[in-house]
Formats: C-alpha cells, sequence, structure tokens
C-alpha cells in the first residue's frame, strides 16, 4: 500500500473525510504504473475475481463476471442533483443535496470494512493540454481501478499537473454489499461530484465516465462556453489525402454499428476512430470548432463488436477487460455473433456456469454484456494526441426511420442545425413510438436539456467558421419493408457526398427538410441501386414527417419556458414547407 502522493490540502482532506465514512481497512494512492497495474490484476486473479486469458489470443487480457444481480446498468437509481429541480429538467431524476446527504451519504457508512480504499488521480484529455479536465475517482474496487487505467491517462503524473490547486472532480464509489435496494448513483454537477453506492457495473461505478466525462463536463462547458458531447469522432481522408473530421450523433446502438465498419467500400478513402462516443468541443481563436476525445481506451457493448472485433480491439485483443462474456477452453472469450460453435464446444456462461451450444433458453454471454480495451495503437496518432484537438468539418445526426427521412439532408443554417438535433429520433421497434433523444443526450446530460439547446445556439454565434449540419437515415424500406440502401461500407458514399458539400464541390436541390443530394451528385459507381429506388431514398414522406413534426413539438413542449423560441420558430417553419410540398 503506498501513501499520500499529494500534498494537495484539499485532495487530503477531502480523502480523510471519505475515509472516515467509509472505515477502509487500508488506502492506496494509485501511481498509474504497469507493475503496479499486473499487481492489482495478479492479486485479484488469485483471489479468485478475475480471470487470465489465453497470452496467445488475448495478450495481458482478463475476463471479468460481475453478481448476477448487478449486470445491468441502473436508471431508476440514477439522480442528478442540482440547486433547483427546473435545473436538472424533465428528463433527468432529481434530487436535493439535502435529500442526497440524509439518504444516500449514509449508505456509504463502513461500506469499505475490510476492503482497501484505491485514490485514483486521472486526466479526461492529453496530460499537458488547456483542454483537459482531472478528476480523483476513490473506490474500493480494483476491477474499476484497472477500468480507469485503461480508459484514461492515471497516476502520479496526474497529481503533479494538479498540484496545489482545488480544480478536479471528486468521484466516489463503493461496491457495498450489492444490494439493488441500496444501490443508486448521484451527479452533482454544480458541484463537480458524483458518488455511486451497491455496483461494480461499469455503467454505474466507473465514474469517469459514466458522470465525470458527460454529465459533469456537459454543466462546466455550458460555465465556460465549450461543448462535452455524446458523440463519436472520426477522420475521413480522401485518396487526394485531405482529411476532414466529423462529430457524429447515433440515436441508437443499430445507428452506431452504421458508421463502425473498418473498410470503406471505395478505393483510396481511410476511417480513423478517434473517439467511440464522448466528444469535447470548443470554438477556436480561428473561427472553428475544434474536437477531442478525452478519454484513450474503448469501453463499450460486446454486442456493437459484431462479426468485426478486430475493429475495435486489434488484431490480438491486448490489454482488454472482458466483462460477462463466456468462456471457452484455454481461456478464450466467445459471446453470441462472434461465430458458430462446435456442439460438442464446452462452454463457461458469464455467470461460470456449464453452457452448450444446444442450450437456448439462455444466452451464453450476458446481452449487456461490455468490454474495455486500452487504445494504445491511437494513442500513437498524432490526431488523438493533439493538444488542441482537430478542426471539425461537419456533425451528422444519424437516426432510424424505415418511411419518413431521406437517406441524407443537410440543414440550412446553424439554427435550423440545431432544431434538426433537437428532433432526433428513432423508431426501434415501433415506428408510432419512436424515441427522443436531442443530440444524444437524453441520458448523459447534467442539467435541463432546454437550458442545453440554448447553449449549443449560444456556441454557433462564436464561429465564423463554423461546421455544417447533417442527417443521414440508414434505414429507409420501400413499401414491401426491404431496405433501400445497402449500408455498412457503402455509407462512405454518403460522407464522400457531406465533405463534397463541405467543399463546396456537389450539388443538392433544396427540400422541406432542408438540402439533399441531386440524382448525379451521390456517387453511385458499381452500386445496383435503381433509379425508382434512388428517387425513394432521396425523398422524404411528407405526411409521414408531418405526423413526426407533430410529436417532436409536443416532446420539447416538456421543456416549457427553457425551450429557446428559435427552436419554436423553426419548427413552425417546418410545418410551412411540409404543409406547402403537399399542395
Amino acid at each position: 500500500m503506498t501513501g499520500p502522493l499529494s500534498a494537495n490540502p484539499v485532495l487530503l482532506g477531502w480523502v480523510r473525510t471519505v475515509a472516515e465514512q467509509t472505515e477502509p481497512d487500508r488506502v492506496h494512492w494509485c501511481a498509474g504504473t504497469n507493475a503496479e497495474r499486473a499487481e492489482i490484476a495478479r492479486a485479484m486473479v488469485d483471489a479468485g475475481q478475475l480471470i487470465e486469458l489465453d497470452p496467445d489470443a488475448h495478450p495481458r487480457s482478463f475476463l471479468y463476471r460481475t453478481h448476477p444481480t448487478d449486470a445491468e446498468p441502473i436508471a431508476a437509481c440514477n439522480f442528478v442533483s442540482t440547486h433547483k429541480a427546473v435545473d436538472a429538467g424533465p428528463t433527468n431524476t432529481w434530487i436535493s443535496r439535502d435529500e442526497a446527504q440524509s439518504k444516500v451519504w449514509p449508505l456509504f457508512r463502513g461500506s469499505m470494512r475490510g476492503r482497501t480504499m484505491y485514490v485514483v488521480p486521472y486526466v479526461l484529455g492529453p496530460l499537458h493540454s488547456a483542454f483537459t479536465s482531472i478528476g480523483v475517482q476513490i473506490t474500493d474496487s480494483p476491477y474499476i481501478v484497472l477500468c480507469l487505467g485503461l480508459m484514461t491517462r492515471m497516476g502520479r503524473a496526474v497529481l503533479d499537473r494538479l498540484g496545489d490547486t482545488r480544480n478536479f472532480v471528486r468521484s466516489v464509489h463503493s461496491t457495498g454489499d450489492l444490494s439493488s435496494e441500496r444501490r443508486c448513483v448521484v451527479h452533482f454537477p454544480d458541484a463537480a461530484e458524483a458518488w455511486s453506492i451497491g455496483s461494480s457495473n461499469t455503467a454505474n461505478a466507473l465514474l469517469s465516465k459514466s458522470s465525470h466525462s458527460l454529465r459533469i463536463a456537459s454543466a462546466q462547458a455550458r460555465e465556460e462556453g465549450w461543448l462535452a458531447e455524446h458523440m463519436s469522432l472520426f477522420g475521413v481522408t480522401n485518396p487526394d489525402g485531405q482529411t476532414h473530421y466529423i462529430a457524429a450523433v447515433a440515436s441508437s446502438a443499430r445507428e452506431r454499428a452504421e458508421l463502425a465498419s473498418p473498410t470503406p467500400s471505395r478505393t483510396g478513402w481511410k476511417l480513423e476512430l478517434l473517439s467511440r462516443d464522448v466528444c469535447w468541443m470548443r470554438p477556436g481563436n480561428d473561427g472553428q470548432l475544434w474536437a477531442m476525445n478525452p478519454e484513450c481506451g474503448v469501453c463499450d457493448s460486446i454486442a456493437s463488436l459484431n462479426d468485426r472485433p478486430c475493429s475495435e480491439l486489434g488484431s490480438s485483443s491486448s490489454d482488454t477487460l472482458f466483462t460477462n462474456v463466456a468462456l471457452l477452453p484455454g481461456g478464450r472469450v466467445w459471446w453470441e455473433g462472434l461465430g458458430r460453435l462446435d456442439f460438442n464446444e464446452r462452454v463457461e456462461d458469464w455467470r461460470g456456469m456449464p453452457w452448450s451450444p444446444r442450450a437456448t433458453l439462455s444466452p451464453a454471454a450476458h446481452p449487456r454484456a461490455t468490454f474495455i480495451a486500452g487504445r494504445r495503437a491511437a494513442q500513437d496518432s498524432a490526431s488523438f494526441e493533439r493538444n488542441q484537438g482537430v478542426p471539425i468539418s461537419a456533425i451528422l445526426f444519424c437516426g432510424g426511420h424505415a418511411r419518413s427521412l431521406p437517406l441524407v439532408y443537410e440543414a440550412k443554417s446553424w439554427r435550423h442545425g440545431v432544431f434538426v438535433g433537437a428532433t432526433l429520433t428513432s423508431e426501434g421497434d415501433n415506428p408510432d413510438q419512436p424515441r427522443h433523444d436531442p443530440f444524444g443526450m437524453r441520458d448523459a446530460c447534467g442539467y435541463n436539456l432546454g437550458d442545453y439547446l440554448e447553449h449549443w445556439l449560444a456556441v454557433g454565434r462564436k464561429l465564423n467558421r463554423p461546421p455544417r449540419f447533417f442527417h443521414a437515415n440508414w434505414f429507409r424500406t420501400s413499401a414491401d419493408g426491404r431496405r433501400l440502401w445497402p449500408g455498412g461500407s457503402e455509407n462512405i458514399r454518403v460522407l464522400k457526398w457531406i465533405l463534397e458539400r463541405v467543399d463546396g464541390t456537389a450539388s443538392a436541390r433544396d427540400s422541406s427538410l432542408g438540402y439533399v443530394p441531386t440524382d448525379d451528385s451521390l456517387d453511385l459507381a458499381g452500386l445496383d441501386l435503381p433509379q425508382d429506388r434512388l428517387l425513394q431514398l432521396l425523398s422524404g414522406n411528407q405526411s409521414a414527417l408531418l405526423r413526426q413534426a407533430g410529436r417532436a413539438l409536443e416532446f420539447l413542449g416538456k421543456f416549457r419556458e427553457q425551450l429557446p423560441a428559435a427552436l419554436l420558430a423553426e419548427h413552425r417553419s417546418l410545418i410551412r414547407r411540409l404543409q406547402e410540398s403537399l399542395h
């Protein structure tokens, strides 16, 4: 065990307060070294808390199994605490600071008895960039310490950067007794603080991600004039070597999968994924919007990998923590969708119980199984480590709609683009009850989403070279239910049109929604797409769009006085254009 690695009086006082409440047997300040990580992992393996995997198939990688009652994220017990309920807004579950102090904080009393309390300093963003945020998570879970080591830049160097300042995010986590009745997460965006009790699931306990990078950062971003977004960030390089960077919002896992293809269909094009789901953006002195991934690892659902694990984990899937997947003989991991198993294959399911490929009652891997992978290749990328980030050329919203929206369209202005983001929806399994998810931030914003949308409008006023907004719908279907666009690697054709619009070299026609490709501006060479299907793809269903607009107004009405008047004006303009198109 190590003693304090910092003389910061605020930090030391806070750590002492938490220790007095939780009563751990030991306190360990994490230095962030490879030797420390190996020692923690070895101790967990020896204690039966972690399974070391085949070093040839998965070098330096492990399997972790949560308690069976702790395999799901918690939504009902996820709270946001702001000064007033209206500041949290209708999409967050609000709790007052006094109620959290009287009902939640007592749950931590003695919760770390018999355990080690780890003090983990970390930074989101490159260590020496001004575009960073320092955090310290206290936890009694060595598993969460390993996760933080993969997802963030952590250790002694962070404390050196912090010095004696009090400007850091404080988060406290204890697995407690894993009781679902005493399980909750409370975010305090105004105080830059978070508490989590009763879970070891990363969605609940990895607070650098579930709380700091979005809920707390979004509130800080509003105060400081930047944006913390639930977006992916990727670079697109054309055959001439020109690179544009796109920030993309996907309203569901289905839409995210459409942007995950590692192999573009067009020769000479290259995609570089810089962030899968968190993107921080700031207005630059040059009038552009600059973005970066504040994390240095990948944390996501196993289901997102489909049959392409190498696209995220690298050819050897090294330095990876798998959680709640199945285990094959010899220390190899498996999950549904990874490939077929021999009927005689001996398998342990996510709970460690014998499982057979003949079994149909329950899956071998938990449906919410996850992976966390270190992004060493990305860390070597010049784009990834730029202290100022990368300039954003386009912001892309991806919503799934079978019958209403065209394949792609461009917003008419920044204000119109914010309206498109505010009304982002995905049909899912029920077209009549789409899920409204403004900017993909419904479950990630630390304050009222109405105020959040006003902040987006304000940021736009600071930019004289703003990115352009686009919306893509990969799931348009014909009357007989067939998908009209092939998707997958062919989506590079849509990205090509988007970037040509940014460069001013692609044509478009005006429509009730925005600017859509002309028949000859979308690169369809070698693609079997009959003219009638193309016309359907590039046209909106006006009647369906009117119904959709009505549902959008009903949802936006929840924000009342906090909803910017400019977005109501955009809605009225959309209704007028749609009605005119029907006559």
